[in-house]
């Protein structure tokens, strides 16, 4: 998909992004990376406002926010102040004031007990508030468009609909797995009217499900990579939703629109890194893998640096990277890892480094720094993702000249080139994998042909134009060719 990001009137069409995290303020993955990224490189084109709960890790930034508009109860969902701040680079954002839903320890959606159990109303307090903001809450600016991001903002579209108010939406499915499902008896404190409890509207498998709400209600559903969008409309990855989705695609509205990655991932600008290089300074790459093995304590090695920095979870196809690690330092290769998840895998990767001290070291926890050195120091990096709807690691390691080696699935298929820019393999297994890894072996044994990998992979930008330039086409799509925006003073 293409288009313009020339504004449809002289007066800039007014976008609200709708979103849990945003990495200004928290981010538990790729969500919030987009949610900070993304609307800055609409700005330049558009009237771009972003609205995010109020937790304290966003509070707690700001000595007062101001408050521009009165949220009203409804049903059981409770009142809020709406506040509204600016970021350093001059982006508006719309914070929801309500200490009691908010403000808690843990992350936006649980702490180590779980996820929290008033979540129904927490998002449905984002979703209905992105609602009230394009109904005009604000006297000062409402919303032509609403784009929702993932279960937690998707009722907004359903909200506007119950109300009788026509203003279009973009529905963004970040990941399919998350749905946001609910008991069926959490409809009367959402103000879910009884009709809409049905298949042509939020009810699946006798639960409220938010997101197939937002899939039914919203304008246009994007995913976020081409393959994605594919892969959801199949029984296999469409978690129940296949069949809406294939309906949403005959009818034009399902597109897949890949995410990018800022400018801040340079190795020739990261202050990060312990020396700055470019595609060609070689030297300096492996003085990076030099500080990598340091840190983590291993031995010297003229062998190659593998690298894992991910979730340690199962769809991350974490066990298939522990049953390859014994081969991998069996072959003379070393392998460091950063991230957290299931207590198993956690426990299973400090067991491969008590047993492998010289070439395997695990760092349980994640710090973006340390992410960012060890993908300026290997040479490769790990991501058999069972699925993975677009993928931010892969795009980060080709930057710095690490080269991915990852399962052929959504966002992994649409940024790896395999032999080119890194590895992929079609199967989600032991063997596929395996294949792969030896030929990544094979190729760092072959000097002129990995320099010329990591060359064509540092020179690849993933950067945010495009997708801005088909978010655009999208949003013009969605308010309809001719449609006049909604009569406002200039």
């Amino acid at each position: 998909m293409q288009g313009s990001l020339r504004p449809r009137s002289q007066l800039q069409p007014r976008i609200l992004f709708a979103t849990p995290e945003m990495s200004d303020f928290v981010k538990t993955g790729g969500l919030g990376e987009v949610a900070g990224s993304l609307p800055r490189a609409l700005r330049r084109h558009y009237d771009v406002r972003v609205l995010i709960p109020g937790y304290r890790q966003v509070v707690d930034r700001f000595d007062h926010i101001p408050v521009v508009a009165h949220l009203p109860g409804h049903a059981g969902i409770p009142p809020c102040d709406l506040g509204l701040i600016e970021t350093g680079d001059g982006l508006q954002v719309y914070i929801i004031l309500n200490a009691e839903l908010y403000q808690r320890d843990g992350t936006p959606y649980g702490d180590a007990q779980g996820d929290f159990h008033d979540n129904d109303l927490r998002f449905a307090r984002l979703s209905l508030a992105a609602a009230e903001i394009a109904r005009g809450i604000d006297p000062s600016w409402a919303a032509d468009l609403l784009h929702l991001n993932d279960w937690q903002a998707a009722l907004a579209p359903a909200y506007l609909a119950w109300s009788g108010v026509r203003v279009p939406s973009i529905l963004t499915v970040h990941n399919l797995a998350y749905q946001g499902l609910f008991p069926r008896d959490s409809l009367g404190r959402l103000g879910v009217p009884d009709t809409a409890f049905q298949m042509d509207g939020v009810e699946f498998y006798d639960q409220i499900s938010f997101l197939k709400a937002g899939i039914f209600y919203a304008s246009q559903v994007t995913t976020v990579s081409e393959t994605y969008a594919r892969e959801i409309m199949t029984p296999e990855a469409g978690c129940g939703l296949d069949g809406l989705l294939r309906t949403r695609s005959a009818q034009g509205r399902l597109a897949g629109i890949l995410n990018g990655i800022d400018e801040s991932w340079d190795p020739r600008t990261d202050p990060h890194l312990a020396t700055r290089f470019e595609a060609d300074d070689w030297k300096g790459k492996r003085a990076n893998a030099e500080t990598v093995r340091r840190q983590f304590g291993l031995a010297v090695s003229r062998g190659p640096l593998f690298a894992i920095v991910s979730r340690l979870v199962h769809q991350k196809g974490i066990d298939l990277s522990i049953a390859a690690a014994e081969a991998i330092v069996a072959e003379g290769g070393q392998l460091v890892v950063i991230g957290q998840g299931e207590t198993r895998f956690e426990g299973a990767l400090r067991e491969l480094a008590r047993r492998h001290p010289a070439s395997v070291g695990v760092h349980v926890g994640f710090e973006e720094k340390d992410a960012r050195r060890m993908f300026a120091g290997s040479d490769f990096l790990l991501m058999p993702s069972r699925f993975e709807p677009c993928g931010l690691a892969q795009m980060y390691a080709q930057r710095f000249g690490s080269l991915p080696i990852v399962h052929r699935t959504g966002g992994l298929a649409d940024t790896v080139e395999d032999g080119v820019t890194g590895f992929t393999f079609g199967e989600a297994s032991s063997r596929g994998f395996g294949g792969a890894i030896r030929r990544a072996f094979d190729t760092f044994g072959q000097k002129k042909r990995l320099n010329a990998m990591r060359r064509t992979a540092m020179s690849r930008s993933f950067g945010w134009d495009n997708a801005a330039m088909n978010y655009s086409a999208l949003y013009a799509r969605a308010f309809g060719n001719g449609h006049a925006l909604r009569a406002r003073a200039a």
